[in-house]
């Protein structure tokens, strides 16, 4: 499939250069084809039946079975889930942390990991990401590091392996800004959180959970998918694996709709990303200022312009980007079906 042939997909790529997929990456045509065959068979067919339910749970397994192979994992080492902070709250709230422990985050996370860190009633120690000053804030009291793989203000990525390596304490990795944008590897990392909805372009309220074991993991928050079996007063045997951490029900569209999605992405898409996120970085260089960076986000400051003010031109432009609250920065999300003519909009925009 050539670059031409896998944009032609998008239908929203023949008038906008997309560059959000940070937030919402663009649905294909086959993907909401799925969803919406799905939903007919559902509209004419109904969601009863043996039948009906043993496909369901089926296609849950393929899912899982997908998302493994994409972080180079066992599928019984995969939740599904609904987001990437369905993922953060399972982890934090299963840890059991005390008062007295601490977990080591940094200044560029997303409340989405956020918020669950804070809520774990653990001592929360935040430094800049930098790998470092990361180490340096261990203690004896660390019980986690808690990070994002790629921070979504400027594209930093993290060595989380060999965070977890030099320090010896357990790893849960934001994936929201990796997955789908850089090859991943999750075999030397505790816990990966992450969502459909971004990179992979799949439908709205997908994701999943690694857990590199999951019987070391309380279930705090268990739902149907834990038990494999359960007594009248509530007590049960978990289901094997990481599915017992499933919160809930995803509606077959949105995993038939996940995995096609992830039968559209190209082999080539972390090599395309890559050489289009360099172009973009060329190209804007001379014209504002940039931030430090990688993965497939560049971030910069504008001169002149508010970053709210600057988003709201760009979009009546038909350029997608984004600002980020409270660091006066604006974000290019560059994905694998971005074009150099999509690179030249936003240099020419930005020039006006």
């Amino acid at each position: 499939m050539t670059i031409e042939e896998a944009r032609g997909l998008f239908p929203v790529l023949e008038r906008v250069a997309y560059l959000n997929a940070g937030t919402f990456g663009p649905l294909a045509r086959p993907t909401v084809e799925a969803m919406r065959d799905e939903q007919e068979r559902d509209l004419t067919g109904g969601r009863v039946g043996k039948e009906w339910f043993d496909r369901a749970i089926a296609l849950r397994e393929q899912l899982r079975g997908r998302l493994a192979e994409l972080v180079g994992v066992e599928p019984a080492q995969v939740a599904v889930t609904a987001s990437t902070t369905d993922g953060c709250n399972i982890v934090l709230s299963g840890l059991g942390l005390q008062r007295d422990d601490e977990i080591v985050t940094t200044t560029d996370e997303h409340f989405g990991l956020l918020g669950p860190v804070h809520a774990s009633g653990a001592q929360v120690v935040v430094v800049p990401p930098d790998p470092d000053r990361i180490l340096e804030a261990v203690t004896p009291r660390t019980r986690l590091l808690a990070l994002s793989e790629v921070t979504w203000t400027t594209g930093v990525r993290l060595p989380l392996r060999e965070l977890r390596e030099r320090s010896g304490v357990p790893v849960l990795a934001d994936g929201a800004q990796s997955l789908g944008a850089v090859a991943v590897d999750a075999r030397a990392i505790d816990f990966v959180a992450c969502s459909g909805q971004k990179w992979l372009c799949g439908p709205d309220a997908t994701g999943a959970l690694m857990v590199a074991d999951p019987e070391r993991l309380r279930i705090a928050r268990p739902g149907y998918f834990s038990q494999a079996t359960y007594e009248p007063d509530g007590s049960f045997t978990p289901r094997a694996g990481a599915a017992r951490f499933e919160p809930n029900w995803q509606p077959v569209a949105s995993v038939t709709g996940l995995l096609t999605a992830l039968d559209v992405a190209p082999e080539w898409r972390y090599e395309h990303a890559a050489a289009m996120t360099a172009r973009c970085r060329e190209l804007l260089a001379p014209l504002v200022a940039l931030e430090p960076g990688g993965a497939t986000l560049v971030s910069f400051r504008p001169e002149g312009e508010e970053p709210e003010a600057l988003v709201a031109r760009l979009a009546e432009q038909g350029i997608a980007v984004r600002d980020i609250p409270r660091r006066g920065l604006v974000r290019v999300s560059v994905g694998w079906w971005t074009s150099e003519e999509d690179l030249q909009r936003l240099a020419g925009a930005l020039q006006e």
